[in-house]
């Protein structure tokens, strides 16, 4: 496995790129983790062409808009990774509205009228229409994009979702859509090149999805999902964040940073964010990490770190406040302390 940069080394980055400016902004490719809630979209793009991967859901217009702020009028690439309303739900009316050059889809066929109104269209304009499958590569500039799924259609939508990597220099990314765990193995098996420096987590973080085995595989630098905030789903789920943790992969999701943009030169890649206030904004769970990490929240030296080990292997922790009764020396002045420094948490425990 590659040594990675640390979490707190990429929130620098970040914090970086938000705050001077763009060490390789105007060249190179961009990758736009387009911030659409719970819903999914992705802009690749250089100064010669534009491909979108996915289009949000049908409550708004935000990738439209975000593509007009942007003076994007054409899409050479339009690919939909499979036909759930969070990933086409704007696919129409960009169509209709920008001039779109091809569409890719799996070619599902799924009984919605979200659907059906995308073809008609598709079939309207001047759109060339293609259904990729395994083993298909186009090239567009010094970009070269590899389609991993499917192999084929089936009868469960999930398998036949589009999966791509794209290579642009020594710098990768992989976008999974909504494929799970079952096409990751399927994938594996085929001895598939999975490996990226950037991952987009499947099926926006939930735990069907990024098994250890295809984490591993992929050994990325980090990831990216895309998750509204307080979603109904509880994405990116608990397991998926921990698994991650433990890995040592730094995940960031557009519920906290807003739209995410992966700036490149094939050699070196930066980050940028539209929320930089919340970057700052890292946790340590008390139940997950590490005890390294547990020693960077303030109070909390070797011995306190491995008391927190030890009574949390007894009895998760429910709150920070119980550290107060549960580790010893941590008063009421000392446990203000800690929340004052905003880094110590909680995460995704409930009573029984």
């Amino acid at each position: 496995m590659r040594k990675r940069l640390s979490a707190a080394l990429l929130v620098l980055l970040l914090l970086i790129a938000a705050g001077c400016g763009s060490a390789l902004a105007g060249s190179g490719l961009e990758v736009h983790y387009i911030d659409v809630g719970q819903a999914e979209s992705t802009l690749l793009r250089t100064a010669d062409f534009a491909i979108l991967i996915d289009a949000g859901d049908q409550k708004g217009t935000q990738v439209l808009d975000y593509l007009r702020r942007l003076g994007v009028d054409t899409i050479d690439l339009l690919v939909l990774t499979h036909p759930h309303a969070d990933h086409i739900g704007q696919a129409a009316e960009i169509v209709r509205e920008l001039k779109v050059k091809e569409v890719w889809m799996s070619g599902y066929e799924h009984t919605t009228t979200l659907f059906e109104g995308l073809l008609d269209a598709v079939l309207d304009s001047d759109a060339a229409y293609f259904e990729p499958r395994t083993g298909g590569e186009e090239h567009f500039g010094d970009l070269t994009l590899q389609v991993l799924n499917p192999v084929r259609l089936s009868s469960n939508l999930h398998e036949t979702c589009i999966v791509l990597r794209a290579i642009y220099g020594e710098v990768s990314f992989l976008f999974t859509g909504d494929a799970e765990s079952s096409s990751e193995r399927a994938m594996l098996r085929e001895g598939l090149e999975v490996q990226a420096r950037i991952l987009q987590l499947g099926h926006h973080g939930s735990r069907t999805s990024s098994s250890l085995e295809f984490l591993l595989a992929v050994d990325p630098d980090l990831v990216i999902y895309s998750a509204g905030v307080g979603n109904d789903y509880g994405h990116p789920h608990q397991e998926v964040i921990d698994r991650l943790k433990i890995l040592g992969i730094p995940s960031f999701g557009t519920e906290q940073f807003g739209t995410i943009v992966v700036k490149t030169d094939g050699m070196r890649y930066e980050l940028e964010t539209s929320r930089p206030g919340s970057l700052s904004q890292r946790c340590v769970d008390l139940n997950t990490a590490s005890f390294e990490e547990l020693q960077e929240i303030i109070h909390i030296g070797p011995e306190r770190a491995l008391q927190i080990v030890e009574e949390r292997a007894a009895r998760p922790f429910r709150s920070v406040d119980e550290l107060r009764h549960r580790i010893e020396g941590i008063g009421e002045n000392r446990l203000q302390d800690i929340k004052a420094q905003g880094l110590a948490c909680v995460k995704g425990v409930t009573d029984d």
